[in-house]
C-alpha cells in the first residue's frame, strides 16, 4: 500500500466554544456540528495506509492550539500541529516560544480568507512574531482566496527565511473554464508564488470548492480539477507538492476513499518517485516529521 501523509485535517469539540465560524443555523455547515476527533478518523488513515497527519486550526484561539497539543501527545498519528496566534500582537512572540516546547508543534495559521482585511497578511504581522517563527524553525499556512494572493507574495518576499505552504491551492473555482479571466489571474498569482523557492502548496480542500453537482462525484471531480492539478505541477513540481484531505470539512463534499481516489487518478501518472514527493515526502520535509519507516 502507498505509504501516506495526510497534511491537513482537524478535530474539533464544539462544545469547546472557540470555533466562531462553526455554526448550526448555517444549513452548509450544520453537518459539522459534532465532534470530529482522533477516533473518528482512525479506521479511516488504517484503511487508506495514512501513516501521519498535520492537525491544523480551526479557531483563532491559543486555546484550541492547547486542546491540538494535547491530543498530539495522546496519539501518535498526529506527526504536526499547526496552531493559532495572534501574528499583529508583539506577545505572539511569547506565545510561540512556549507552544513551541512541543515536539509536534509546527507552524502557525492565521485564518486570512476570514480577515475582513484581505490585504492583512502584508501589513499586520509583527515583525518580532515574524523572527521569531524564523528563529525556531516554524512554518506558515497560507489559508487564502485568490484574491490574497498578491498580499501574500508580498509578505513571501519581505520574509525568505520564513517556509510557507499554501492551503488548498488557494481555493480556485473548481470548474471553471481554463480560458477564464479568473482562472488566468490565479494561474499567474500561483506562478509568482512558486518561484520562490519557500513556498509549498497542498493539493487539498478541492472538493468542497466544485459544484454541488459534483458532491459524491469522485470523476466527475477528476475531470474538473485536473486543469488546477496541472498548474500546481508546472508551478512546484512533485517537490512541493503535498497531498492532503481536510477532513471532516471534506465530509460536506464527499468522503475519505472517494477523495483518496480523485487524487490517486492524477498523482498516479507521475513516476514512482514523484508520486511518493506528492503522497509523503515533501510534507515530511516541509513539517519535519520523523521517518515511519
Amino acid at each position: 500500500m502507498t505509504q501516506r501523509i495526510d497534511s491537513h485535517q482537524h478535530f474539533w469539540r464544539p462544545t469547546r466554544g472557540d470555533y466562531a465560524w462553526l455554526r448550526a443555523d448555517v444549513p452548509a455547515l450544520a453537518p459539522l456540528v459534532r465532534n470530529f476527533l482522533p477516533e473518528h478518523l482512525a479506521p479511516l488513515l488504517q484503511a487508506h495506509g495514512v501513516a501521519r497527519t498535520v492537525l491544523v486550526q480551526a479557531a483563532e484561539s491559543e486555546a484550541e492550539t492547547d486542546f491540538m497539543l494535547e491530543l498530539a501527545t495522546a496519539h501518535d498519528a498526529i506527526g504536526g500541529v499547526v496552531g493559532w496566534v495572534d501574528l499583529s500582537s508583539r506577545d505572539a512572540a511569547a506565545s510561540l516560544e512556549r507552544m513551541a516546547r512541543h515536539p509536534k508543534f509546527k507552524g502557525v495559521r492565521p485564518m486570512l480568507q476570514d480577515l475582513p482585511d484581505d490585504d492583512w497578511i502584508a501589513r499586520k504581522p509583527h515583525p518580532e512574531a515574524i523572527r521569531t517563527m524564523v528563529r525556531l524553525g516554524l512554518r506558515l499556512d497560507a489559508l487564502v482566496k485568490p484574491r490574497h494572493l498578491p498580499s501574500l507574495l508580498r509578505f513571501v518576499n519581505a520574509w525568505p527565511q520564513l517556509p510557507v505552504v499554501i492551503d488548498h491551492a488557494a481555493k480556485p473555482e473548481v470548474g471553471d473554464a481554463e480560458d477564464g479571466e479568473a482562472f488566468a489571474a490565479w494561474r499567474r498569482h500561483m506562478t509568482e508564488l512558486a518561484a520562490l523557492p519557500q513556498v509549498c502548496c497542498k493539493f487539498s480542500g478541492l472538493w468542497t470548492e466544485a459544484p454541488a453537482a459534483m458532491r459524491g462525484d469522485a470523476d466527475a471531480l477528476v475531470r474538473a480539477i485536473r486543469p488546477v492539478w496541472g498548474v500546481l505541477l508546472r508551478c512546484f513540481g512533485p517537490g512541493r507538492l503535498m497531498w492532503g484531505s481536510d477532513w471532516p470539512v471534506l465530509t460536506l463534499a464527499g468522503d475519505y476513499a472517494g477523495w483518496i481516489a480523485a487524487s490517486e487518478a492524477l498523482i498516479g501518472s507521475l513516476p514512482p518517485h514523484g508520486q511518493e514527493q506528492v503522497w509523503h515526502r515533501t510534507a515530511q520535509h516541509f513539517y519535519g516529521i520523523p521517518s515511519t519507516n
